[in-house]
């Protein structure tokens, strides 16, 4: 085991021929480099941002959403009913209409009430517009601050105005304190995310987010041993210039701030097309992928980090056929931008319109006639 665990970690895997774990020996003159053990500091780092998270979102976030004028709109429970709470629990939260009418029969009531029941209770499962608020709060905070800690770490170096310089003297680069401490601050942070996607809100694009997670924290940490920090973070910061606007744009969204919030989403969709659609895939994975092999023969680790890179611009991609769609959506007529990868909650008007109903069932009408609604559309 040991033996293959060896190999595994053989110079010629993940170095180009002549170099290897070697060149990251620390040396007297003061110059240090990457070590294995310098990642075990990104986890009392994600612990931290875990254990602050809740104390933000309660003390900086709630207030800020009541200052914005961010409400919950009131829900109305799903009444006791165990039938039905086991059937939306193990079989399905939307049952069929064959479904609904056998589990009418069992309850003993309607069909329109199982139906009624069933929304109700996905709602009650939906985060609340406040809770979202929160989320987006938190993730604008740490992507701002990231993006400017990135730019101060970045913006006096060489290679950020000349990608090729990357891979000047690669890979025996001495670590810079300030490199330090912008991957493991990043690294940390989408550690914590990884931890608490389970109990955040849940979007449509969850196993999306899942793989980016995943691949991002391989990204880096691959990047940080094997020494390719420089391009490392050029990637971190590309990804730090829009999602910070995109978190914005969500919490004026929220607060109902419709025009700030499409004004702020179309420089975001802007920023997002220019950063991982133009300047990641044509500048900088050009400078990963094609550039070096012009220094060195390609070799597996080579390979490995530019792979998952692909896996990022694929899923820069897709979210870039959804930004378009949304900004399709809200331009024309001037709508407020609404977030594609969240489930909506279930019409209120249906709601509405099922209470007069109730209410002309039990007798609540006019002269002997049933109210009129001139919003009345047919629901089920």
């Amino acid at each position: 085991m040991l033996s293959r665990m060896s190999e595994l970690w053989a110079d010629w895997i993940w170095f180009p021929e002549g170099h290897g774990w070697a060149d990251f020996q620390d040396r007297s003159d003061g110059k240090v480099f990457p070590q294995m053990s310098d990642l075990w500091t990104t986890l009392p780092i994600a612990l931290c941002f875990l254990l602050v998270r809740p104390l933000f979102e309660r003390t900086i976030a709630g207030p800020l959403a009541a200052l914005l004028g961010v409400r919950d709109k009131p829900r109305v429970c799903a009444s006791a009913n165990p039938t039905l709470e086991s059937y939306f629990r193990s079989t399905s939260k939307h049952p069929s209409q064959s479904s609904l009418e056998r589990l009418s029969k069992q309850t003993g009531v309607s069909v329109r009430q199982v139906q009624r029941w069933f929304r109700r209770r996905r709602n009650q499962d939906r985060p609340s517009k406040v809770k979202k608020f929160q989320e987006a709060s938190w993730r604008f905070t740490f992507y701002l601050g990231a993006f400017f800690a990135g730019l101060a770490v970045l913006v006096d170096k060489p290679w950020f105005y000349d990608l090729k310089l990357m891979w000047e003297d690669f890979p025996k680069m001495p670590l810079l304190p300030s490199q330090y401490w912008y991957y493991m601050i990043e690294l940390g942070f989408y550690i914590s995310l990884l931890f608490s996607v389970a109990s955040d809100v849940k979007r449509k694009d969850f196993k999306e987010q899942i793989v980016h997670h995943v691949a991002t924290i391989s990204l880096i940490g691959f990047s940080w041993l094997v020494n390719y920090i420089r391009a490392g973070t050029l990637i971190m910061l590309v990804h730090d210039a829009a999602d910070y606007l995109m978190e914005s744009a969500k919490m004026f969204n929220y607060a109902g701030w419709k025009r700030t919030c499409n004004l702020i989403f179309t420089v975001f969709a802007a920023v997002f097309i220019i950063t991982r659609l133009v300047i990641l895939p044509f500048w900088i994975i050009h400078t990963t992928w094609v550039y070096p092999l012009t220094l060195y023969p390609p070799f597996f680790g080579f390979y490995f980090f530019n792979g998952l890179l692909f896996v990022l611009q694929a899923l820069h991609v897709f979210w870039a056929a959804l930004i378009i769609r949304m900004v399709m959506k809200f331009l024309p007529a001037n709508q407020i931008v609404e977030d594609e990868r969240s489930d909506r909650e279930e019409s209120e008007s249906e709601e509405e319109n099922e209470v007069i109903k109730e209410k002309s069932t039990n007798g609540h009408v006019q002269n002997g006639h049933i109210p009129l609604n001139n919003n009345h559309r047919k629901i089920d």
